[in-house]
Formats: C-alpha cells, structure tokens, sequence
C-alpha cells in the first residue's frame, strides 16, 4: 500500500507528513518532510546600475524645481486649489520613483498625474465652483479685487489740477512737467518734493513756442500720444510717499489725487471717502443700501444659492422648462426615429430576392462614413432659408419653404431630421446583425399556424431583436441627451426665445445652456458657478439614465434566457 500524506501550510510554510491513520507502516515514522517555499510578497525592484540611479535623481530634481516653480506661480496669482493639487502631485510622484516599495507604480505615474490634474482635479473643482458666485464681476479672489478698489483715486476738494508734459530716462524713470491753472511751473519726480521750476535753469532745457521745456537733464520729452497711451504713467504717483503727490487723471489732466476708498477689514465694509457711503459685502459685491456697487467684485462661497436659483428664478425657470421639456423629447423622437428606419431597412434587406441589396445598401451607409461634424455643417448650408438648396428647390416647386432656423417649431424639426441622417445607419447596422441570429424555423411555424406579416414581426421579430438592442436604445438616449455638436454646430441652440434673462434657444439642451452661461457673453454675462450647477444636476439626471439602462439591460437578459 502506498503511503498517504497530510498536508498543511503553517506560516506560510508547506508541511508534508505521512498520514498515521491511514497508512499504519508509517505511523511509527517521526521524520517529516518539510518543502519551505516562501511566498511571493509582489513585484521587488531589480538590481539598479550607479547610472540609472543618478538618472533617476536627476529627472527628480529637475520634476521637483518644476514643480515648486509652478506652485509658487500658483500661490502667488491667488489659485490656492491648482497648488493644492500640484502639491499632491509632487509628494505622490516623489514617493513612487524613490521608495523601492513602489517600484510597481513607475510605469503608469505619469498617467496618474495626468488623471488627478485633468480628470479627478476639474471634476472636484466644477463641485467647488457651483457653491459660488463665480462668473463675470467675481472672476478674483477677495484678495486680489480689495488692492484694485482701494487703488481708485478722486479730486478731493481743494485739490489743484493741472496741465502736464512727461519725461522719461534710459533707465525708465519718469518726470512730469506741471503747469497749474495760474500759469505757475512744477516739476515732479516719484519719491521726491513737487518743486516749482522754470525753463532753462537747473538742468531745464529751453522753453518751446507753448513754453514746455524740449528737455530735462538725464530725461526725453515723451510724444503727446506715446505718453498718452502709458499704461504705467496713470498709476504713479509724482510727489512724496504719504504727502502731497500728484497722479495722472486724463490725457490732459493731472491732479492731486486722494485715496476714494478704503477697506475696513473689521466690518468688511468699504467706504467712500468722497462722500461717506459705506459699502456692504453682499454675495461678493461691495453694496450700498440704495443698490450702488462697485467694481470688480471677488469670489465667494454662497451655499446652494445657486440650485436655487435654478429652481425658483422666475427669470430662469421659464427658459429652463421649455428647454428640460425639450432635452427629454429630443433623445426620445431621435430614438424612435433613427431606430425605425434603421429597422425598416434591415427588414427590407433581409429578403433574399431584394434587387441591387448590396450596392444600395452600401450608398444607405454613406452618412455613417462622414464626420459627423462636416454632415452638421453641411445639412445647415442646404437647409438655410436664404440660400440653401433644400429651401430653393420647395420654393421653386411649391412656392414656399419652412422657415428651418427661424420658427422654434421648425426649427426642431430640422434638428430631428438631420439627427436622423446621422443615426439610422448605426441602427441599420445592428438590426441587421440581430436578424440573422432570428431562427427561421420560428417564422415558419408562424407561417403554418397562418400568421400574417406584421404578426410575425409584433410577436417574432421585434421582441427577440430587442433582446440583442434594447441596451443599445437606452444607450443611444443617454448620447443623445447630451448630443452637444448637433444642437449647437446647426443653429446654436436658437430661434432664441424671447423675453430671456439668458442666452437661452428654443432648440437648447441643458448642455448647450450651461455651455453658452459658461463662455458666452451676453445677458447676465458668464456665469460659471450657475453653469457648474447646471451641470451637476445634468450629471444626476444621466446618472438616474445610466441606472434604469442597467436595469433594462437586466431585464433583457431575463427575457433572453426564457426565449
């Protein structure tokens, strides 16, 4: 009898030992046999030559004063959320290529870099943004737009005004030749006295015919228009730091200029030292009681403001419901449509005895071969109600033509019709891949049992096709949702409707709307944070989309397992 073995791993360790209770020859039999495998512990790092280590602390180096270079930049110009993320970058890049522990990562860290600075980083990023004001006025961080108020000057009473001629060095230093409304002469320097002068003396040149010096020892005389369009000439300040100085207010003007406003951070007003108003933060926006702003204004945190907004603005929630309205017929009639021609012609071709079947099935597959962005624009030239070919030929035989991009009704049409060009080649495709898979010992016995055509195809054909394609329907809505190129390269969403507070079109989807909120002017200007918004819900609407599709996709499984 041959021995039997028991066997066990005992801390990772294999134990081999002969059985006493089943082979008793062996049972006297002290000795084990022990085979020690150790198990592997996961990918080790091979042995590294001097020279690919020191290649490796380079490419390092190099990454890290990259990276702090551009971090700081970030810091500096007020993008803290960007530093954050890079910083996260650096220390994640540093780890994988310098602990041996991590060996296994190299390969694909660039591509995770990648994903957290383009994929993960906006994702987070457009949350942030749609719980703020973000958008046109608000663009700046409240340290950034503070500086820019309080830089804002006006003529105090009693301020002297005058006429000024400016001079500038070698070296990009500038002067101001002052003249003051009783005739009397200054010069002016930053950092230094305004002192009273006359031309000719003390490093002065001579006096031209309008009594202006030609020149200044160690500066040139700036041409009127040069000087005029110096972007730095209007934000120096002539005269000493602190006391009297004097400021460019126009092309013609200079004068002693005061400090209009000035923040309290205590109160987080501001206020106007002209005349006394007080400035209120009110949703980034420093405000009076009597409705006066001033600008810019500064990003700030508003809370669910925004869904809000979306939700009872009687601005908004007009164009919001005929286009939500809209988004959800769209997929819907584009679904139907482009999967019943593309179903009709399959049919049609699955006869055996169909004339020219390969050749005119070819010439039906021609728009799926086309970009669809060239078929777009190409539909948009013929369907013009001016000049396109569509439009004169009606006209020629029936004396009138839809009005394609001017009627909001029509105008939808032409969007169906055109995304019909562009789908039912795709349904065509895959209907008639389904067909074949159909037995035709069904439609025989339905034959037999004295079936009619459209009962074979009601109670054969179309279930059992929706088994392989009804996923690829629910697919084809969620596409179609947010079928962005189609809505915006036709017409861009219009006919607009009228009485909008936003850029808002009869053939808009709410992708296209956030779109044109987000980087179109207009209206309310861009408005990042509400289009954020937007898209978030957008986002759970598909969401809800994308679930009921795994659910349906369930339930055709179950239908194709009792088939």
């Amino acid at each position: 009898m041959l021995p039997t073995f028991a066997h066990k791993f005992i801390f990772g360790v294999h134990v081999v030992w002969p059985s006493p209770k089943v082979n008793p020859y062996y049972a006297e039999d002290k000795a084990m046999s022990v085979t020690a495998t150790k198990r592997p512990t996961g990918l080790q790092m091979p042995a590294e030559s001097p020279f690919s280590l020191l290649l490796r602390v380079i490419f390092i180096g190099l990454f890290d004063v990259g990276a702090v270079w551009f971090i700081y930049n970030c810091v500096s110009r007020g993008f803290i959320q960007l530093a954050v993320v890079l910083s996260i970058i650096a220390v994640v890049m540093n780890l994988i290529f310098l602990l041996p522990q991590a060996y296994p990562f190299r390969w694909m860290a660039i591509g995770l870099a990648f994903l957290i600075l383009f994929v993960i980083y906006p994702i987070l990023f457009t949350i942030y943004v749609a719980f703020t004001n973000y958008g046109d006025g608000h663009f700046l961080t409240k340290e950034q737009a503070i500086p820019i108020i309080e830089r804002e000057t006006y003529l105090p009473q009693g301020g002297v005004s005058y006429s000024w001629t400016a001079y500038k060095s070698e070296a990009g230093n500038y002067a101001l030749w002052l003249v003051d409304a009783d005739g009397k002469t200054f010069l002016a320097k930053p950092g230094e006295p305004i002192v009273e002068a006359q031309p000719g003396v003390n490093g002065i040149g001579e006096a031209d015919a309008r009594g202006i010096p030609t020149g200044i020892e160690g500066y040139q005389r700036l041409n009127t228009l040069i000087a005029a369009s110096d972007k730095e000439l209007p934000n120096i300040k002539f005269g000493l730091e602190g006391g009297a100085n004097v400021q460019i207010r126009s092309p013609n003007e200079a004068a002693q200029l005061a400090q209009r406003f000035k923040y309290d951070a205590a109160t987080d007003t501001v206020v106007d030292q002209s005349n006394g108003d007080v400035y209120t933060n009110v949703r980034g926006t420093f405000t009076t009681k009597d409705g006066k702003t001033i600008s810019p204004g500064f990003r700030e945190w508003i809370g669910i403001e925004n869904y809000v907004e979306f939700a009872t603005s009687p601005a908004l929630s007009g164009p919001l419901v005929q286009i939500m309205v809209w988004n959800f017929i769209f997929p819907a009639v584009s679904v139907v449509s482009t999967f019943s021609l593309g179903l009709a012609i399959a049919v049609m071709f699955n006869d055996k005895n169909f004339p020219l079947k390969k050749l005119i099935r070819s010439l039906l597959l021609i728009p799926y071969t086309i970009p669809g962005l060239i078929t777009i624009l190409i539909w948009r030239g013929m369907l013009n109600p001016e000049f396109g070919v569509v439009n004169r030929t009606l006209e020629n035989w029936f004396g009138w033509a839809p009005p394609w991009t001017i009627e909001p009704l029509w105008a939808q049409i032409a969007i169906l019709l055109v995304n019909l060009w562009l789908g039912y080649p795709y349904f065509m495709l895959i209907t008639s891949g389904a067909l074949q898979s159909i037995s035709a010992d069904l439609y025989e016995a339905a034959i037999v049992d004295g079936a009619s055509p459209w009962q074979r195809f009601r109670s054969i054909t179309l279930p059992l096709l929706l088994v392989a394609v009804g996923p690829l329907l629910v697919a084809s809505y969620v596409y179609n949702f947010n079928n962005f190129n189609l809505i915006y390269l036709f017409i861009g969403g219009g006919p607009p409707i009228v009485g909008a507070a936003t850029q808002a079109g009869h053939t808009d989807i709410l992708l296209s709307y956030v779109y044109k909120l987000a980087f179109e002017t207009g209206g309310r200007g861009v408005q990042y944070g509400y289009a954020s918004a937007i898209s978030i819900i957008v986002f759970f609407i598909v969401g809800a989309i994308t679930l009921a599709q795994f659910r349906f996709t369930n339930m055709w499984e179950e239908v194709s397992e009792n088939v």
